[in-house]
């Protein structure tokens, strides 16, 4: 095992780390030295129940393992306690996986307000939650980690889940202001597409490549990215199966038409080839550069 990527000082919390890509995050986090709350509501996939026993036997596995671990058994929603449970055992924290999720898929036309109602509770408040009730203290000693975890379903769509979609871009759009928001205070922030086996994905995948994706093959990023030897913030990874990418926005140079004149429908019609297409496309890192296109056009114009 590399020394390079250490947690000796540091104290983690992973959010549902009873099972699945939560407790091979914990576990991993705990061998590189770290002390990790693990948290777990121990609810169903749905988010429905209750049970101390999966945050507690990852605590046991870490223990067993020679490290250092609590457990927190509070609802995402109740992000200060699971923080203050950080706090109360090792007096301060350092590194947030905000991985805790349910999924309860419904094409849209079936989907009741509680399917997207507790969708969005759990992903995205639980997420808010955490991360809000650590960062006073993240700032405070000007160092942090956050990670989110989206999907890709979230990126591209996914037939049935428009509520886990949402949430889950959501969370992409959460890291992109707290990466502006914490740099100054060297709190990086990324997120992270993950593919693994877990009773979330099971029967949702075919059985053959579902043993093949291994939750421990998306760990090494998160701790990567959890850790000081990582320095970028506001990116997006997919993960799976041994493969890493980095995902970017894309974007046509579009076309302008004249502002002072104004233009038509048929006129947007009659350029709607151009408008979509991606030769010499860009890449906007920020605002700044999303914009740079439509203000040439407006210059372009001017009087």
């Amino acid at each position: 095992m590399s020394d390079a990527v250490r947690f000796e000082d540091k104290v983690v919390i992973v959010t549902g780390a009873g099972g699945g890509l939560g407790r091979a995050h914990a576990l991993l986090f705990a061998r590189h030295g770290a002390r990790v709350v693990v948290n777990d509501l121990g609810g169903s996939t749905h988010g429905e129940g209750a049970s101390a026993s999966a945050a507690d036997k990852v605590v046991a596995e870490i223990r067993e393992a020679g490290g250092t671990a609590v457990a927190s058994h509070d609802s995402v929603t109740d992000g200060d306690k699971i923080v203050q449970a950080a706090l109360d055992a090792f007096g301060r924290v350092d590194v947030v996986v905000n991985n805790a999720g349910i999924l309860r898929d419904k094409t849209f036309h079936k989907m009741e307000d509680a399917d997207w109602d507790q969708v969005y509770r759990v992903h995205v408040e639980g997420a808010y939650k955490v991360t809000r009730a650590a960062w006073p203290h993240l700032r405070e000693q000007n160092y942090g980690r956050v990670i989110f975890t989206a999907s890709t379903s979230g990126i591209y769509g996914n037939f049935g889940q428009s509520n886990y979609g949402m949430a889950k871009l959501g969370l992409y759009g959460l890291t992109r202001t707290l990466a502006l928001e914490g740099r100054k205070n060297d709190i990086l922030v990324n997120a992270i597409a993950p593919t693994g086996g877990t009773r979330m994905t099971e029967g949702l995948i075919p059985a053959q490549v579902f043993d093949q994706l291994k939750p421990e093959l998306v760990s090494p990023l998160v701790v990567y990215l959890g850790s000081a030897s990582c320095q970028d913030t506001g990116g997006l990874y997919e993960v799976g199966g041994g493969w890493i990418g980095k995902v970017r926005w894309e974007r046509s140079l579009g076309v302008g038409f004249d502002p002072q004149q104004g233009f038509s429908p048929d006129e947007v019609a009659a350029q709607w080839q151009a408008i979509g297409d991606f030769q010499d496309a860009v890449h906007p890192a920020d605002n700044m550069e999303a914009l740079r296109e439509m203000m040439a056009n407006l210059q372009r114009y001017a009087g």
